[in-house]
């Protein structure tokens, strides 16, 4: 409300003034009060208008125009004017006349329309409230500035510039508002401005000229070592007729033709070669005396363990099941001219495989021979086995204390297997002891020292340890448990060691007497707990220089031992051994002949000789009488060589391992059958046979042609059936014309399967039209026939 205003309603009121009582001295006050009010608010209009004076059509275009913009007030006011009454407005000056009456209302009427705003309209009232505080800082701003300096808000930035609005632009003042908040630019000489260095963009590096890769590697490890995207790749091979994902593993020969695609060159590495540990070569300063090891192999029952127990003085038969020695037992024996290991390997046919390595880690075989029993199956293989790792051999007699002990008729007997003892004119040690009583346990150490110090046996103390596993185990208390053969070198507690494929590190190590230990020497064996998991017997076991190292070594075997898995190993089978001699891969067929008598077995090992030519050449790796027992098929799958049997058959543990190690057993019952076999399978003329079976026949009655079919044979079956996807002879006047498969069959209008026998059907057959009717069909089907020999 402008001031001149307020000054003629002052004076309005005091012309008309009445004599003032007590409430109208309080009513003054307030309306003062009313007036400090409205002065502080944009006053509303005021209406004193009577309703009779205007029109309803006027008051709604006034309403309309209340709020609007400055056109719309000033022709608020007018009409307010107008709709006054004459004389009111001569009474007075203002516009709202002069009475007191009239100003009352006024009041109340401002009063109101404050009210209504406030409650109703909270948004502008608010920014009302805003724009009064804008103005304040305003000038205190300005009072800051001339002072000469700018005043800063609680957080530091310097207030909003004052903001010139103008009355009634919405727009305006917003965007006047937005500028006026804005952050302040900071000064130039405060500014740093980092350079920003912008990445190159990634060059697609040059396939490279050459590659090294293993015997089978994934697309995507191809990918990466030539440089390429394995989707372009999977791309190319699909274009070579190859179906393939990103993860899928392919030969070398593929990967070589796919990497010549790109100008590339492979060369492969093999894996195993990642997996060798070098040994450090050994001085001959740095070389030591060791002990022998010995291993004690025989016939069941003959006294093996006894034996060994009557020279350690300890009882350990007792602790076997049943009295068959279940594991192998290393013993550490002291004598007195120093110590010997022994090897205690079960004797019984279930544990053939692992007699076979323990003749792998000895120096010595002590063959013990009962003297009642003489030479056995057993003691046959034992020697074998001897004779395969040329080992030397010491016979013991055992129980020559019995009434029918013939110890001439032993010496005998392994005379003819060219064991000869020295007063024979040989080189055979010979002991005659006896396990029960305890006698010439003495002479057999001594001969057992004599043939080591004849090897001249040694060993390196101060290099990285390496040794055999002899056997591993799962101790619930102390978690997996391996015995080791120490071979060269020192083991300590701490060493990291790989066994196998499995790395790990000594956390403890007990020694035969189950003690604990420190360190382990060449030929000791000890328990080792430290490893990650359960080695086979017979594994070498090797310290490295770190566990990393370790770690490395385990995980390349396993990665070899799982490709070696995938590979599908073709064995030596009478079937295909032609193939493999047209490719190269075997120049000697190796046999393996079993027989019920000796004479039996000599007969055919003489006429199987005699089929020896100059592209194969055929020996006789073992032959013997009696039944084929797992010590064969072991020595079968080996040496790669095929098992015949002659009137005898696998005993069931022996069949069981002959599907595993994927070994062929021939049995025949006639010696010129298996010869005649061998001699074909060698020629190339073991061949499947395909036979065909006659299903059906049927007499053409009719022919019809049909349009872009061909000639339709109306039939009447005759005899058996005809099926749709037989085969089907031709026959015209007792001669066969043609032979095809069927191409449609119906019955009237229906496709059929197949039709019996008395019953009339349409066929057509394959690329032949000639047919004729009065022709006969003969249906068959081809099955193959696979050669049945004689058990």
């Amino acid at each position: 409300m402008s001031e001149e205003r307020e000054n003629k309603l002052k004076a309005t009121l005091i012309k008309h003034k009445k004599p003032e009582t007590h409430n109208q001295q309080e009513q003054e006050k307030i309306d003062k009060k009313k007036v400090v009010v409205v002065k502080k608010k944009k006053p509303a209009y005021r209406v004193v208008a009577k309703k009779d004076s205007t029109t309803e059509t006027q008051q709604i275009e006034v309403s309309r125009e209340k709020n609007g913009d400055i056109k719309g007030r000033e022709k608020q006011r007018t009409f307010k004017r107008s709709s006054q009454p004459e004389n009111e407005r001569k009474q007075g000056s203002g516009p709202l006349g002069t009475s007191e009456q009239a100003v009352k209302p006024a009041i109340k009427e401002e009063k109101k329309e404050e009210e209504r705003k406030t409650r109703f309209r909270p948004t502008e009232y608010r920014r009302r409230e805003a724009r009064t505080d804008i103005e304040k800082r305003e000038v205190s701003r300005e009072a800051e500035y001339q002072k000469g300096k700018a005043p800063q808000d609680k957080k530091g930035a310097v207030e909003a510039p004052t903001i010139d609005r103008k009355q009634g632009n919405k727009k305006f003042y917003r965007a006047k508002k937005k500028d006026a908040y804005q952050k302040p630019k900071k000064e130039e000489h405060e500014e740093k401005v980092l350079p920003v260095k912008k990445k190159p963009p990634k060059k697609t590096s040059p396939v490279p000229r050459e590659i090294d890769i293993m015997e089978v590697i994934t697309v995507s490890d191809l990918a990466k070592k030539m440089h390429l995207k394995a989707s372009e790749l999977i791309s190319k091979l699909m274009s070579m007729g190859m179906m393939v994902t990103i993860n899928q593993q392919i030969d070398s020969d593929t990967a070589a033709i796919l990497a010549e695609e790109y100008g590339c060159k492979v060369n492969i590495v093999s894996l195993y070669d990642e997996t060798v540990i070098e040994s450090e070569g050994d001085q001959e300063e740095e070389l030591r005396p060791r002990p022998p090891i010995v291993t004690v192999m025989g016939h069941v029952d003959h006294g093996k363990t006894k034996l060994l127990d009557a020279i350690r003085k300890t009882n350990v038969v007792e602790s076997e099941f049943g009295g068959i020695t279940q594991h192998i037992g290393a013993y550490v024996v002291g004598h007195g001219r120093g110590k010997i290991v022994f090897l205690d390997t079960p004797g019984h046919e279930a544990f053939t495989r692992m007699r076979a390595r323990g003749a792998q880690i000895t120096d010595i075989v002590v063959l013990v021979v009962a003297a009642d029993d003489g030479v056995m199956p057993q003691t046959i293989e034992a020697i074998n086995h001897a004779r395969d790792a040329k080992v030397p051999v010491i016979v013991a007699i055992n129980k020559i204390d019995l009434e029918n002990a013939n110890i001439k008729r032993v010496k005998q007997q392994l005379s003819e297997y060219d064991l000869l003892p020295e007063e024979w004119g040989g080189n055979t040690l010979f002991s005659e002891v006896s396990a029960l009583k305890g006698t010439g346990i003495d002479d057999l150490l001594e001969n057992i020292l004599l043939q080591a110090e004849m090897l001249e046996l040694s060993a390196n103390y101060n290099c990285r340890a390496e040794g055999k596993i002899i056997e591993s185990k799962v101790d619930h208390g102390r978690g997996i448990v391996s015995t080791v053969l120490i071979e060269r070198g020192t083991l300590r507690i701490g060493d990291a060691f790989v066994a196998g494929i499995y790395p790990g590190k000594v956390r403890a190590m007990f020694n035969d007497r189950n003690q604990k230990i420190e360190e382990a020497t060449p030929a000791m064996p000890v328990e080792i707990l430290g490893f990650t998991g359960i080695p086979n017997a017979g594994d070498p076991f090797q310290v490295t220089e770190s566990e990393k190292l370790a770690r490395q070594v385990g995980d390349k075997r396993q990665e070899l031992k799982k490709i070696k898995e995938a590979k599908n190993v073709r064995k030596i089978t009478l079937d295909n051994l032609y193939d493999s001699i047209q490719e190269g891969e075997v120049r000697e067929l190796k046999v393996i002949i079993k027989g019920d008598v000796h004479g039996s077995v000599e007969a055919l090992h003489t006429a199987l000789e005699k089929l020896s030519k100059d592209t194969v050449k055929l020996s006789v790796i073992h032959a013997s009488a009696g039944a084929i027992n797992e010590s064969d098929v072991m020595l079968a799958s080996a040496s790669n060589a095929i098992l015949i049997g002659f009137n005898v058959r696998p005993i069931s543990n022996a069949l069981t391992l002959a599907e595993q190690e994927k070994v062929e057993i021939r049995k025949y019952n006639v010696i010129y059958d298996a010869v005649n076999d061998i001699k074909a399978a060698m020629e190339g003329l073991l061949e499947p046979e395909y036979e065909e079976h006659v299903t059906g026949r049927a007499e053409v009655r009719e022919t019809f042609k049909v349009p872009k079919v061909g000639i339709i044979a109306g039939c009447h079956v005759t005899s058996g059936k005809v099926n749709r996807n037989f085969s089907v002879h031709v026959i015209r006047e007792g001669v066969r014309i043609y032979t095809g498969k069927i191409g449609s069959l119906k019955r009237f209008k229906d496709d059929v399967r197949e039709v019996e026998a008395n019953y009339e059907c349409g066929i057509g057959i394959e690329n032949f039209n000639d047919i004729k009717k009065g022709d006969e069909l003969e249906f068959f089907e081809v099955k193959k026939v696979d050669r049945k020999l004689d058990d």
